[in-house]
This record gives structure tokens, C-alpha cells and sequence, in this order.
């Protein structure tokens, strides 16, 4: 997949500007607080649905503007697709081919990306919340089910979440087992999704991470819980789980059991990660992860994603700087930095600068 340009209209600082990127490396430099993010968020959005930096669709639009808009068109296997982001105060509409669609399942993986900045660290040193968005994100650009079955989840979570709280103990303890059932089946799917995603990431970013280190650590993932392997086992699984956390549930007003609570262990040379690695080895572990997302999207949707590396370069070491650009040189990448000579030795590649949110001829 390829992206072949991005519009930007009343988007964060830009006003009104298209990027047009190359098959290979992208680069966009400039100061600090210019815009370079912003375009590589505005990229990340049109994949996910999302952004990875704000709460709210309405930070995203321009001081003074009443509404921002993000278009791209992209090559894909499939022909050419244009993806649309119409972002209001308190609304959105989107757009797949100048047609609106009105779930979110239906416009995120139409174009898919991998996006790594410095904050990625969180991925390894934070709580599980963090690994489990990782997942969220990755598998929703390649599977409609895993992103359908995870928003009808959250929608009864929610709910049952609400019942908890109700003073009305006995009517709470009569209406649980209802939200249970519906909540496992949905709960097994995304279970079972991620654990096949998984199968398929350890292997990848185990080899990463060797490739990176030259083989001097090795980089291991697994599921931190342990379920049946057909979908119905897993069902009947958590809705014993549901059933037994009832009292602890009211007790606490929330549902503590479920993949909404699930980990990934994440272990460098036998040791967890979390507790014992330093800040280069969490770098480099992340960085790992992602360039394994990358080769699964390969696998899974039969063509590379846009690879977005945002200020990357100087976090890492010369050496590990020359094995990054030695691995992404058959992908689309979106870099941004300060410094470009500083950091890519003469890589070929198609340099935009930005200042104050335009592009610098």
C-alpha cells in the first residue's frame, strides 16, 4: 500500500495543505512544534478511526475553526481508495470512496499503518492498558470482526458496569447473568483473535529484535492468562469466571474479569521487561513490536502498511539508526525529525519541510 497524497484542511496547525509522499522514505523536518507530528497523526487517524494523542475529535480541529477535515488517496492491491475524516465540535462523519458509512468498522483498514514514536515506550515499561490498545489498534486495520465484537464488548461492559453500581442489590444479582452471557460470547471472540495474533507477532518480533541486536538478546511475548483453545470452552470459561466475581464486582462496581483485563508478558532474555530492562532495551523492544506489526499486516492484508516514525531517530544509536534504515527499505515510511542529514547518511528519500504548519518549498 502506498499513499500517494494527504490533505489537510483547518487540521491541528495547518490551515490548509497537501502532502505528496513517495513510494519509499518520507521525511518531513523542520523545528520542534511546526506541524511534523500532526501530518503523521493525521495519517494515523485515516487508518484507525483514532488518534493516539487526544481523547476528544475536537482538539483536532484548528483554534478558531468550526471544523477540520483530513483526506488521503491511496494505492492498494485492491485500485486506488480515498479515505475522508470530517471532524465537528461534537460529531464526525466519514467518508470511503465519496460514500459515508456510518460505523467506524467499516472505514478503519482501508489503509493501514504502524505508527512508533519515543512515547512508544509506554508499550513496554506501562500497565497493561497500553499493550492491550496495542492490540486493539493493530488487529481492528486487519479484522472487522475482532474491531465489531470490540466495540459491542465495550458497549455492554458499560452497561453492566452501570448495573453494578445500582443500590438495588437483588435486582443487580438478577439481571447479571443476562449481561454475562452476552459479554462472553463477545469476549471469546476478541480472545480468540488475539491469541492467534499473537501466535503470529512473537515469532516476528522475536527475529526483529534479533536483527536489531545482532542476536544479543532475545525478545519473547505470550498471553498472560491462559484460556481453551476452541471458542465455546472459552465462553463457558468466563462466564464461570462472571459468575464467581459477582460479589467481588459490587463490592468494587466494576467488571474485574475479562480480556478488558488481559496482558501480554513481555520478557528480554527470560527477565520481564516492565521490571528489569533499561530505557534502550525498552526502545528497542517496541521498536521490535512494531516493525513485527508490519510484517503481519504483510502477511494478513497481502501488502505493506505506511511505516510511521515520529522523532525515532534521535533515540537510537548509530548502529541500530543504520539497521532501522536497512529493514524499511521496501516500505512507505513517514519519518520525521529535526535534523535530517544528521540521521539518515545519505538515505534516498523525499525531504518536506514544514514551518508553522505549511509546507516549505
Amino acid at each position: 500500500m502506498v499513499i500517494k497524497n494527504l490533505t489537510l484542511h483547518n487540521f491541528r496547525n495547518y490551515e490548509d495543505e497537501t502532502f505528496c509522499f513517495s513510494e519509499g522514505l518520507n521525511v518531513l523536518t523542520g523545528h520542534n512544534a511546526q506541524g511534523k507530528t500532526n501530518c503523521a497523526e493525521a495519517v494515523f487517524y485515516l487508518c484507525t478511526g483514532t488518534s493516539l494523542r487526544i481523547r476528544h475529535d475536537s482538539q483536532l480541529i484548528r483554534r478558531g475553526a468550526s471544523g477540520a477535515r483530513i483526506a488521503a488517496r491511496a494505492a492498494t492491491r485492491f485500485g486506488d481508495v480515498t479515505l475522508e475524516a470530517v471532524i465537528f465540535e461534537k460529531k464526525r462523519e466519514l467518508y470511503v470512496n465519496g460514500n459515508r458509512v456510518t460505523r467506524a468498522a467499516d472505514f478503519v483498514g482501508n489503509m493501514n499503518c504502524v505508527f512508533f514514536s519515543p512515547g512508544e515506550l509506554r508499550l513496554i515499561q506501562d500497565g497493561p492498558d497500553e499493550r492491550r490498545r496495542f492490540l486493539n489498534l493493530s488487529i481492528s486495520q486487519t479484522s472487522r470482526e475482532y474491531c465489531t465484537a470490540l466495540a459491542r464488548y465495550q458497549r455492554i461492559l458499560d452497561q453492566r458496569n452501570n448495573l453494578l453500581k445500582d443500590s438495588n442489590v437483588s435486582l443487580v444479582l438478577e439481571t447479571l447473568p443476562v449481561w454475562d452471557e452476552q459479554l462472553a460470547v463477545y469476549a471469546a471472540r476478541i480472545i480468540r483473535h488475539r491469541r492467534q495474533y499473537l501466535a503470529r507477532l512473537a515469532p516476528l518480533a522475536r527475529d526483529a529484535h534479533a536483527f536489531l541486536t545482532d542476536g544479543a538478546e532475545t525478545l519473547t511475548l505470550e498471553m498472560d492468562g491462559t484460556y481453551p483453545e476452541q471458542e465455546e470452552e472459552i465462553v463457558q470459561k468466563l462466564l464461570r469466571q462472571f459468575a464467581g466475581a459477582h460479589e467481588r464486582d459490587l463490592r468494587l462496581g466494576f467488571t474485574t474479569v475479562g480480556p478488558h483485563r488481559d496482558d501480554i508478558k513481555i520478557s528480554i532474555d527470560g527477565a520481564d521487561a516492565r521490571a528489569f530492562c533499561s530505557q534502550g532495551q525498552a526502545r528497542t523492544a517496541a521498536l521490535s513490536l512494531k516493525l513485527a506489526e508490519t510484517e503481519i499486516f504483510r502477511e494478513l492484508a497481502g501488502e505493506v502498511p505506511v511505516l510511521i516514525l515520529d522523532d525515532v531517530m534521535s533515540e537510537l544509536d548509530l548502529p541500530r539508526r543504520k539497521k532501522l534504515l536497512e529493514r524499511i527499505r521496501d516500505i512507505q515510511c513517514i519519518l520525521t525529525c529535526t535534523h535530517a542529514a544528521r540521521v539518515l547518511y545519505g538515505a534516498e528519500c523525499r525531504k518536506i519541510r514544514i514551518r508553522e504548519g505549511k509546507i516549505v518549498s
